[in-house]
């Protein structure tokens, strides 16, 4: 069972499917993310993950424990972050990003955490508390992206890797913490750049995208540094075009579930003193694989 093309009035399973661009974005309604779900309905959302990339669901009334019994339904969780501390001991795969604390405002293009060998799968970010104005999230789509690159230049990027550092953002966190953090399951002691291809192919629907990112993507591999800022500023720039990209306006309760493998986001920072909470769980992801078929 899956979704095709469903128009805003088309009902399946109970959800109503709006688009909200050609590619990129869909506001899913018509569904409880606190009841229980069956395989089908699971199956249905994943495929809309998939063709969509982006699914917003208004209004719901998720916790801790709802949010991560969703987020289990699609896969394994990862711990909240490398680094940063867990939202708390009982609930150790929840990151609450507050625009209070350090790091609470991420207004760079970033996927999460590609500076690891296996970044996430996807995410599902929550809206706790949200400002009086401002603090909107937006996401670039990383295959619309691709697409936008000549001929030739697509052929150059199917053969590039890159290397993806977290040392910049976070160092001074890890130094605090005394040199060593968890993630899935193992010692997180210390930052060493990996290598991941520049476009990535999708695990799933075998569709190319540009797996770089302003936030973790620090040099192209095997030139110069001067062709590096250069080749890296094209390929942020088709990520970064507007029609490639959608905008979410939060309100308390809102879930954005994305896939990480296919996105980039941006949350915007521009809400003065305002408080912004929101609480977010990474899914397991696997490898990147590049255009050869080889694991980088």
């Amino acid at each position: 069972m899956t979704i095709t093309e469903i128009a805003p009035s088309q009902v399946n399973v109970g959800f109503d499917l709006r688009r909200l661009s050609p590619n990129l974005g869909a506001e899913v309604t018509g569904v409880d993310l606190c009841a229980p779900m069956g395989d089908s309905e699971v199956d249905l959302i994943r495929d809309a993950l998939l063709r969509h990339k982006v699914l917003f669901f208004r209004g719901q009334a998720l916790d801790p424990d709802s949010q991560r019994a969703f987020a289990e339904r699609f896969g394994v969780l990862t711990e909240a972050h490398p680094i940063m501390e867990a939202y708390a001991e009982d609930h150790p795969e929840i990151w609450q990003i507050d625009s209070s604390t350090f790091k609470g405002r991420n207004d760079i293009w970033h996927t999460d955490v590609t500076f690891v060998e296996r970044p996430p799968l996807g995410s599902i970010l929550r809206a706790v508390r949200v400002p009086q104005f401002g603090g909107d999230t937006n996401w670039a789509d990383l295959e619309a992206a691709y697409r936008t690159l000549s001929p030739g230049l697509q052929k150059l990027a199917d053969s590039l890797t890159a290397l993806h550092d977290g040392e910049a953002e976070f160092n001074e966190i890890l130094r605090e913490k005394g040199g060593e953090s968890r993630w899935e399951g193992k010692l997180f002691a210390g930052f060493e750049p990996v290598e991941h291809p520049v476009v990535r192919i999708h695990p799933e629907t075998g569709r190319k995208s540009l797996f770089v990112n302003r936030g973790f993507t620090t040099k192209i591999v095997g030139v110069s540094e001067a062709e590096s800022r250069h080749l890296l500023d094209i390929f942020f720039a088709a990520i970064e075009k507007p029609e490639n990209t959608v905008r979410h306006s939060w309100q308390a309760g809102d879930v954005v579930f994305w896939d990480n493998r296919s996105t980039a986001h941006y949350a915007n920072n521009d809400y003065g003193n305002f408080r912004r909470i929101m609480h977010r769980v990474t899914i397991r992801g696997d490898k990147p694989r590049g255009v050869t078929g080889s694991l980088v």
